[in-house]
């Protein structure tokens, strides 16, 4: 394989030209703690069996606990979860550490007030360049109608809940 000669700053440009939903991904550290890291770079892959997948960055303090525990749950932020999205964005742990999280039944770390969360199981890890790719095969889906949190050009913005006509 041949090194790159796409500039990571150009790139970075582009890929945020891509609007994307913004997710919180959790699971528990080796002391029964939240940990968890903001992504955009997730997807659904396949319906059956039901799989999507995740890229956290491998220099994540999360990925660790992810990988070890094999279990996590995905948030879908709702409109209004800004605050939330950069305390999982920042390094350390003490913007997390006290926020409000319940353990799901599945033994996730679970977010109040989100749009959707979607627990998983890992099914497969691959090398990513300097992310990796997480697929995880979904165990449970928890969805509401909340409007959404985007992203797009670098900054977050609500999506409002499309008004469906009556047929």
């Amino acid at each position: 394989m041949t090194a790159s000669s796409i500039d990571p700053a150009e790139f970075r440009t582009a890929m945020a030209g891509f609007p994307s939903g913004v997710t919180v991904v959790t699971t528990l550290d080796t002391e029964g703690a939240i940990a968890g890291f903001t992504a955009s770079a997730f997807s659904s892959l396949s319906l059956d069996p039901a799989l999507v997948l995740v890229c956290p960055a491998l220099t994540s303090a999360t990925y660790p606990h992810l990988v070890s525990r094999q279990s996590f749950a995905i948030h879908i932020l709702a409109a209004g979860q800004q605050d939330l999205a950069m305390a999982f964005a920042s390094k350390g742990t003490e913007k997390i550490a006290s926020l409000d999280w319940t353990l799901s039944e599945l033994g996730n770390p679970v977010l109040p007030g989100v749009a959707c969360v979607i627990e998983c199981t890992l099914w497969r890890e691959y090398e990513g360049g300097d992310h990796a790719i997480v697929i995880g095969a979904v165990q449970r889906i928890g969805l509401t109608d909340s409007p959404v949190l985007i992203y797009h050009k670098g900054s977050m913005t609500d999506h409002p809940s499309p008004v469906l006509e009556a047929a």
